[in-house]
């Protein structure tokens, strides 16, 4: 059996070009095809029309891929959420992540990237290209990422710190100064061989600290 995938794309000869690329691949068929977030909500009523996997735009007219991510995750959570978007800046990515998307490509990725990113997503759970992960991180090492000891408020600051708030409303929901915070951030940044907050979140989710 195949995995099936719907395309939410409102550029319909891109959306047509990517159907034509996935049934290409063999693990996959591609179920339908929709321009907009509300009209695959829509058509979801219909069990039938479920998918293992959404490959999804972010900028869309009447409802955009973040919106419909979250309504995915809080109806359908059995459903994967592949972004796939021109947008390269940190906020929106983050914002996808946080949504509940599973993995986030670059529309000018190439084929064998895009399949073994379904495939990924698929029998994983996440899937991150390295171009866009060495964007936002500049460089992660793994290895010392299992070593790691992190102590309990500092697991708790790196699960606010996956919210929207911001260090100072961190710092107020955790009874510490501000100063304190930057230093329990610095500390995690150099503990975890981090260079951002997004990358802090990609590792809280990879290891299951946050789970969006």
């Amino acid at each position: 059996m195949k995995y099936s995938v719907v395309i939410v794309e409102d550029h319909i000869l891109l959306s047509q070009a990517l159907a034509g690329l996935v049934n290409g691949f063999s693990k996959f068929k591609i179920l339908y095809l929709c321009k907009n977030g509300r009209e695959l909500l829509t058509r979801l009523k219909d069990p039938k029309n479920i998918p293992d996997i959404v490959l999804m735009d972010i900028n869309m007219p009447i409802m955009n891929g973040i919106e419909t991510t979250i309504a995915l995750k809080e109806e359908y959570p059995q459903v994967n959420v592949l972004a796939l978007s021109v947008e390269e800046d940190e906020k929106t990515i983050l914002k996808m992540l946080r949504a509940g998307a599973k993995g986030y490509l670059l529309k000018d990725t190439e084929k064998g990237i895009l399949e073994n990113a379904l495939v990924e997503v698929q029998e994983t759970g996440f899937y991150h290209t390295k171009d866009v992960t060495n964007l936002l991180l500049g460089s992660l090492n793994p290895k010392k990422e299992n070593k790691v000891q992190l102590k309990e408020r500092e697991m708790e600051f790196i699960k606010h710190a996956c919210t929207e708030k911001t260090y100072k409303e961190i710092a107020s929901d955790m009874c510490l100064s501000p100063k304190t915070i930057e230093g329990y951030r610095d500390s995690i940044f150099e503990k975890l061989h981090l260079k951002n907050r997004t990358g802090l979140v990609i590792y809280a989710i990879k290891n299951k600290i946050f789970i969006p």
